[in-house]
Order: structure tokens, then C-alpha cells, then sequence
């Protein structure tokens, strides 16, 4: 609230007129895992990229009018490669790899999206004419530029900005096919010299940013016994020399870049470490003062803005599913991603009416090792997930069920051992996974619930059955959830079936519910 909105509130009382309350946003504006943000604003629409990793399809794309309500509207790529442990063959995985930061542009009515992936050894840079409906052609080329940042010049020249620690520069072809030989050199030695020598994260997260002819660079360090804090440096040529500050540190809200509004205002757009729930987004107001932007309120994250309220608490990256789908019309909605590469011939949402069937293509030891595990991000402060399956399917070693994804898992469901069915719970938090509790089941269909409470970094979840969807009973025991770097992600919900004896079996989904609950 600023010193106008004060005022007025006075004036309202002292001449006793009621007192209509002014919704404002609030910080963070996306309470879910939505992190390495990239957002641009072309006209009066801003478009914001993110980090999924080892999820597809990847780099995913969201909109929106007012920086506070957004909605995913298309993803980069639908599968980043073929190698095994994007397909989780061969006993490799892709967790906390796959693709990592992205940065996002708009040049000359094309939208670009660059990336990078140790998975594949390969810089990718996607393009399209048509961000919100198009489809992506891909360049990649080698090596993998760690956290690079896409800038084009006005001068028409095209670069990359990457490292960590020692920040480098290339130019790129035209076509942007790969770097123009020669044109590799180090702008910054040591970018995180702003913050002093003792440092548990080196300077890296780079995006740059050209506002009225000088070059902003913003990136993220660790001071040791500190927060997450940003630096900023600056030049008046892209080249250098560069010149840098600490320039934002509290609560440990970090790593992002510049944007503004078309009214002429401007925000720091970072994200912040929030324990199981992931990386969450965050807006700051922006100063510009002596040629530096200056961040914050008092230097402080403030917990409102003057911005639009949030539309509600279930944000429009994350959504409820009846999987009814017109005749032909195979596709899942965007808020919707599988764990790794899916393999299509084994999902269907055709083949019952309604439903969403999985079918076992393998045998597998255990849920991380599950392809075809569809997945949602949790939200907070605190959310939950209910499903009803039809369990007729599946076949004696089987189990499905609903989850929660990350290192340290949880999940409820059913197994079918020695042609028997049983409604289990098994807590993955521990070295060895544990069925903590096995209960007899003598029907084919089960509702199932998990429920995630991040509120203040609790970070704790319970798993719930029904017979019938209205008695709900509690199973197992509590998950302690926490955010691991093997998966470097926020917990996901998670719809799953794998087989541990025989291929084959499927299980039907009919629904999947998200709800979100406010603070205490």
C-alpha cells in the first residue's frame, strides 16, 4: 500500500464513507515449483519461460497481461532427445538434468527460446512465429553453454553470455547454427568478486538486459553464511569492461532480470528456494537510479504489489482433469507433463471414454523407475490431489496409484500380488523404500488422495483412501517431504502404474482433482 492508498483511506473515514478494500497482488506470485524464470513483455502481453528439466514436454511456456496471472500455453519441445536416460532405459535416468535455464527473446516477430542440457552436450535454441499456438524449429549445436543468456544486438550481431564464476561471451552465425570461430573471449574473470571471496555458489544464472545504451548483466551468487543475492554489472558495450555491485539480497529471492510494464513501470522478476514445493516467483519494483536499477522496497521484497490481484489460488499452470475428450482428440493440456520422455503407444485417453488408461510396457523395481508417471506441480501453501482408478486391468506384480514425486517419494494406491489386490501406502523418504501399510481390497475401483502442506516450509504429506468417495480414511504414515538435488525439482503429483513380474496390465483413470487450501 503506498502513501496515496493511506491518504485516501483517511479521507474515506474522517467524511464516514465505507471503505472499499483494494486487492493487491501478493508475493510470491506463483506459490509452485516454476523456477530460472525468463519473461518479456511484446505489446501488452508478458511471456515467461521456466526450468523442467527432466519432465516432457519441456521449457514450458507461459502468458500473461498482468505479471501476476498466468497460464501455460505451449512448451518448446515435446521430447529434448533419445538418449537413455531421457528414456529411463538402460538403468539411466535424466533426474535434475534434461534441460536446464532458458532464456527468452523477441526479435524481428520471431520468439526464441535457447537452453542448454549436459544430457544431450548440446546448446538448443527453439524459434517460432507463433508462441502462443505454433510449434518450435529446433538449432542445436555443441557444446553445452552452461546458463546462457540470448541477446541480439541492434547493431545485428547475435550473442551468448555463460559460465560461472568467469563469464564468457560468443557470437553466433547468422542462422545461429553454432559460434562464429574467433569470437569466444571472457568479459567478466571473476563475477562474483561483488560479494567477496567466501562463497558457497559462484556467479552464474546470467541474463542480460540493454536499456537506455548500456548493457545490464544480472546473475546470482551464495555468499557463505549468507542468502542467494544479486549482482549486477554493467557496461556501456556488450564486450565490456564491466563494472559490478551487489545489487539485491533478502530472503534469499535471486536470480532473474529486468522488465517493464507498458505504463513505464519497472520489476525485477526472481524466484526463491521454498523447500518441497520448489522455486517459487517473485516480483520486485524497480528504481533506476544513477544509471542503476535499483531493487526492491527499502531493498526489501515487499508483500504486495500494485498489481492485480491473483485470479485465485489454484494458478493457471497446474488444473483439475475429467479426461473427457472430443472423438480423436488424443492430447492432454499443457498443465500436464510426463516424468522423462512417455512413450505414447502405452497411454491412451481413447480407448474408454473418460478415461485416462496406462498401460505397462515393461517391468520395473520400483515408481522412480516408471515411465509414463504423469505428472502436475504441488502447490502451496497447502494442496491436494484425488483420483478414482479402476484397478480391473492390471495384472499380478502390478501397482498404480497416485504419488508424490521427488527423490524422497510417497505414494498410495493398489498392488496385485499372488492375484490378490491390496490398498498400500509406501513411504520413499528413507534409503529403502517402505510399504508401511497393506489393507486387503475386495473391488475393483479406488479413490485415492495425498495431500502436501508447505505452509512455512512444513513440508509434510498424508495419503488417504475411499471405497466409495465420500469416507476417507488415512493410510500409512507421514511423508517428511524435502527438496533433494538428485531431483532438483519441486514434489509433483503424480499418476502412475508399473509392473514388477509381467508387462501388459493397464489401470483407468477417470478423474484427477486439484484443490488448494489458504494459510492458517
Amino acid at each position: 500500500m503506498n502513501k496515496v492508498h493511506v491518504v485516501l483511506i483517511i479521507l474515506s473515514l474522517l467524511l464516514g464513507n465505507p471503505i472499499v478494500a483494494q486487492e493487491q497482488a501478493q508475493n510470491p506470485i506463483i506459490h509452485a515449483d516454476v523456477p530460472d524464470i525468463s519473461i518479456i513483455r511484446v505489446g501488452e502481453n508478458y511471456y515467461m519461460s521456466s526450468t523442467t528439466m527432466h519432465m516432457s514436454p519441456g521449457v514450458p511456456i507461459m502468458k500473461s497481461t498482468d505479471l501476476v496471472n498466468w497460464e501455460i500455453i505451449n512448451y518448446a519441445y515435446d521430447t529434448l532427445g533419445d538418449e537413455n536416460a531421457l528414456e529411463l532405459e538402460n538403468g539411466e535416468n535424466a533426474y535434475g538434468a534434461g534441460s536446464w535455464a532458458s532464456s527468452l527473446r523477441y526479435h524481428n516477430e520471431t520468439f526464441y527460446v535457447s537452453t542448454f542440457a549436459s544430457t544431450t552436450g548440446k546448446t538448443h535454441i527453439f524459434k517460432t512465429n507463433d508462441i502462443e499456438n505454433g510449434s518450435w524449429e529446433e538449432i542445436s549445436f555443441a557444446p553445452s553453454f552452461h546458463d546462457n543468456t540470448l541477446f541480439f544486438d541492434e547493431d545485428g550481431k547475435t550473442y551468448l553470455i555463460w559460465g560461472g564464476g568467469k563469464l564468457n561471451i560468443v557470437e553466433l552465425k547468422e542462422d545461429l547454427s553454432g559460434v562464429k570461430e574467433g569470437t569466444e573471449r571472457v568479459i567478466i574473470e571473476n563475477a562474483t568478486k561483488p560479494i567477496g571471496s567466501d562463497y558457497i555458489l559462484h556467479a552464474e544464472g546470467s541474463q542480460i538486459f540493454k536499456v537506455n545504451e548500456k548493457y545490464y548483466l544480472f546473475n546470482i551468487a551464495w555468499p557463505r553464511d549468507g542468502m542467494r543475492t544479486v549482482i549486477i554489472h554493467r557496461a556501456d558495450k556488450i564486450t565490456g569492461p564491466y563494472e559490478g555491485k551487489l545489487a539485491f539480497q533478502d530472503k534469499g529471492v535471486a536470480q532473474g532480470g529486468l522488465l517493464d510494464t507498458p505504463k513505464g513501470d519497472w520489476y525485477a522478476y526472481l524466484f526463491r528456494d521454498y523447500g518441497a514445493v520448489g522455486r517459487i516467483p517473485y516480483l520486485v519494483p524497480v528504481e533506476w537510479k544513477y544509471g542503476w536499477p535499483i531493487l526492491g522496497k527499502n531493498g526489501k521484497v515487499p508483500e504486495t504489489l500494485d498489481l492485480p490481484a491473483s485470479e485465485g489460488l489454484i494458478p493457471g499452470i497446474v488444473a483439475s482433469d475429467d479426461f473427457n475428450r472430443n472423438s480423436g482428440d488424443r492430447n492432454l493440456p499443457l498443465v500436464w507433463q510426463w516424468n522423462h520422455n512417455p512413450q505414447p503407444e502405452f497411454w491412451t485417453v481413447e480407448d474408454r471414454e473418460g478415461y485416462l488408461r496406462l498401460t505397462t510396457d515393461r517391468v520395473d523395481s520400483s515408481f522412480l523407475d516408471t515411465r509414463n508417471t504423469l505428472t502436475q506441480r504441488t502447490i502451496g501453501p497447502k494442496s491436494s490431489a484425488i483420483t478414482k482408478v479402476d484397478l480391473s486391468g492390471m495384472k499380478d506384480g502390478d501397482y498404480a496409484g497416485l504419488g508424490l514425486l521427488q527423490n524422497n517419494f510417497g505414494f498410495v494406491g493398489a498392488k496385485m500380488l499372488n492375484n490378490k489386490k491390496h490398498i498400500i501406502m509406501v513411504n520413499g523418504a528413507s534409503e529403502e523404500p517402505v510399504e508401511v501399510e497393506s489393507i486387503p481390497l475386495n473391488q475393483e475401483e479406488l479413490y485415492l488422495k495425498a495431500v502436501g502442506d508447505f505452509q512455512d516450509r512444513k513440508d509434510t504429506a498424508e495419503f488417504y483412501f475411499s471405497l466409495d468417495g465420500e469416507n476417507w480414511k488415512a493410510i500409512g504414515n507421514e511423508l517428511k517431504m524435502s527438496y533433494t538435488l538428485p531431483h532438483f525439482m519441486g514434489y509433483r503429483f503424480a499418476l502412475f502404474n508399473y509392473a514388477t513380474k509381467e508387462s501388459g496390465g493397464h489401470v483407468d483413470f477417470d478423474y484427477f482433482k486439484i484443490e488448494a487450501e489458504k494459510n492458517n
